[in-house]
């Protein structure tokens, strides 16, 4: 028998050496998180496995088992049927569970049978995180981040697109988190990642870094929307180097409104968020603010949250959390446009890449 039982860690250590990662459990807890890259082959899918937990508490053990041995076969076997057949000799799959390895231990004992080299994730999915987590800590610790700081609407996210453009390496968590990071951050139709998920990606993200290479991550608090940011990335973050990206206020405004288009395509849904900060700027404000929005003047409701919301809040976290911002070198490109943003990148990369290795910025190109 070839079968191999493996550590999560030692899992995660010879994570390239694998040809496929099997998730053995159902739908729902695969799309809850999943380890990178895995496929989906459930040995008792969401009804099945309801139903089976159901026998166990109202009929016994036993016959729980039976019954759930028979589903179990059968799914095994249309996966082999599935994605098998077709698999050479040497094919090595990586497969795991929730914790126990029965439903992952089916499955592989019927590929190890027929002669696969199979590895097992001891403690499922639920060591695999516990590793995980302890991985990502040791990620941040060994990383050089640089983080692009700048009050709302200043053009940080698409000064990270530019930088990604020109091969530069970029964490970019509000992508992850599928947020905006603000209270007007929820994007439409697009529903976050469950807090297990959004760390098994940033981890992901981070193990593909080269250490030797700067890291450019924007300047986030410890939540982007529902999911918070791993305590030990936050602390590497805010006492990294830092650098400032400054925009103009009427470019600013323009910019917001080209990247929020769709408050602009729908101003009652725009209405609805600014609901969100009645608590701190009153009544009276919000509706003032909404009656613009109505009568088409969102140029000026961007406007004023800028300055009497987002830029005060924003520079009194950053100057506080960020030990590095007062030495920040600014960025200033001469505007808005993706073709700003990408000169500022080419400028940014060739200084990282330059005598100094991966540590000088430039102030821009305005």
């Amino acid at each position: 028998m070839s079968l191999r039982l493996l550590p999560a860690d030692q899992a995660i250590a010879l994570w390239d050496q694998f040809d496929t990662v099997i998730d053995a459990r159902s739908e729902s807890e695969y799309a809850l998180d999943h380890l990178p890259g895995a496929c989906n082959w459930p040995t008792l899918n969401d009804e099945e496995r309801q139903a089976i937990g159901t026998m166990y508490k109202q009929v016994n053990a036993f016959e729980a088992k039976k019954r759930g041995a028979a589903i179990a076969a059968r799914n095994i076997a249309a996966h082999i049927e599935r994605e098998v057949l077709d698999k050479p000799r040497d094919w090595a799959p990586l497969a795991y569970c929730w914790r126990g390895g029965k439903r992952s231990g089916s499955l592989s004992l019927v590929l190890d049978q027929i002669g696969f080299r199979v590895s097992l994730v001891e403690g499922g999915y639920k060591a695999f995180r516990a590793a995980m987590l302890l991985d990502l800590e040791r990620l941040a610790q060994s990383l050089q981040f640089q983080v692009v700081c700048g009050t709302t609407g200043s053009g940080k996210t698409r000064l990270l697109h530019a930088l990604a453009h020109e091969d530069a390496q970029v964490l970019d968590l509000e992508h992850l988190a599928r947020h905006r990071s603000s209270v007007l951050g929820a994007i439409p139709g697009e529903p976050q990642p469950s807090q297990k998920r959004f760390d098994t990606l940033v981890w992901e993200q981070l193990r593909r870094f080269d250490p030797a290479r700067p890291v450019f991550v924007e300047s986030e608090s410890k939540k982007v929307g529902n999911v918070a940011i791993h305590a030990s990335l936050v602390e590497a973050m805010r006492r990294s180097a830092c650098l400032m990206l400054e925009l103009a206020l009427p470019e600013r405004v323009a910019l917001l409104l080209e990247d929020y288009r769709y408050f602009v395509d729908n101003p009652d849904r725009f209405c609805e968020r600014l609901d969100a900060l009645t608590a701190q700027k009153g009544k009276a404000c919000i509706e003032a603010w909404k009656t613009a929005v109505r009568e088409g003047d969102l140029a000026s409701v961007v406007q004023a949250l800028l300055t009497e919301h987002y830029d005060p809040v924003y520079l009194q976290s950053i100057e506080r959390n960020f030990s590095q911002f007062e030495s920040a070198p600014q960025l200033r490109p001469t505007d808005r446009s993706l073709g700003a943003m990408a000169a500022l990148a080419r400028n940014l990369v060739q200084s990282a890449d330059g005598p100094e290795g991966g540590t000088g910025v430039v102030p821009g190109n305005g």
